[in-house]
C-alpha cells in the first residue's frame, strides 16, 4: 500500500507540474513525450495521473478525518 502510495503521489507530481508548464509556456511536455496531445498513448498517461488523483483521495480524506498523524499510523511500512 506504501509503494503504490508513494507512486501515485510522485504521478500526481509529474502531473502539476506538467500543468505549470502548460500555464506558463503553452507547452505539454506529457503530451509531446507520449507523443502528442489527443494520441491514444497520451490519453493513457493522462487517465493514469488522473486515478492516480482519485488512488491519493483516499489518505487524504481520512487524514482530514483523523488527523495527519493518526493517519499515517494506519499505513503499513514494510
Amino acid at each position: 500500500m506504501r509503494a503504490m502510495n508513494l507512486v501515485t503521489l510522485v504521478l500526481i507530481i509529474i502531473g502539476g507540474l506538467n500543468w505549470l508548464v502548460m500555464g506558463v509556456a503553452g507547452y505539454d511536455v506529457l503530451g509531446m513525450l507520449s507523443g502528442g496531445i489527443g494520441t491514444p498513448l497520451a490519453r493513457l498517461v493522462s487517465v493514469i495521473i488522473g486515478l492516480s488523483a482519485v488512488w491519493q483521495l483516499m489518505p487524504f480524506v481520512q487524514a482530514l478525518g483523523e488527523g495527519e498523524v493518526s493517519a499515517e499510523r494506519h499505513i503499513r511500512h514494510h
